[in-house]
């Protein structure tokens, strides 16, 4: 698996460990790495301008991955890595074998009106979605309606009572996810 971060944080956020460690111990090799933006410069948010780059970054992950396994690859992401990477899969539907979207930024907090899904009905590849019940990106009503235009194999896990975060113990979320 490979496993990135979201716009605010970089690929040693408590979150991204905590499911890597979840996986590694359930026998899958995890690389967490840093988008294009985040190498460029240790803080601040990502540019429009630059989200090319942070999509080859993803695919430069993956094939590190596919060089080092016979095995699927999964691609990954928190937040504004998760858009990306899904972003990175309509573009290329052979990016990855399947998708784990953390927290996916349906739309900016209280502009609903501001979709992030117009890529999703190029999705081919089977994804699982992991969503806080809180979280202020979208609700869950609104991310049950954006998943349903993916024509791939889609789950859809909420966590109750977490925000965009995905809440306070990283660890017990990362061993259900895992």
């Amino acid at each position: 698996m490979v496993l990135t971060h979201g716009a605010g944080s970089n690929c040693n956020s408590r979150l991204l460990i905590a499911v890597a460690d979840a996986f590694c111990a359930s026998g899958v090799m995890v690389y967490r790495y840093d988008l294009a933006f985040r190498r460029a410069r240790p803080n601040g948010p990502p540019s429009p301008a630059t989200a090319k780059l942070d999509r080859q970054s993803i695919q430069d992950a993956v094939d590190l991955m596919r060089g080092l396994t016979a095995g699927r690859v999964l691609a990954g992401g928190h937040s504004y890595g998760g858009r990306q990477t899904t972003m990175a899969s309509a573009e290329n539907g052979a990016l990855a074998d399947g998708l784990l979207l953390l927290s996916y930024p349906l739309h900016p907090p209280n502009h609903p009106e501001k979709p992030r899904t117009a890529h999703f009905p190029e999705v081919r590849t089977p994804a699982l979605f992991v969503h806080g019940a809180k979280d202020p990106f979208g609700s869950v009503e609104e991310m049950t309606a954006a998943l349903r235009t993916i024509p791939a194999p889609v789950d859809f896990m909420v966590v109750d009572g977490a925000g965009h975060d995905l809440g306070r113990n990283a660890e017990k979320l990362a061993g259900l996810i895992a």
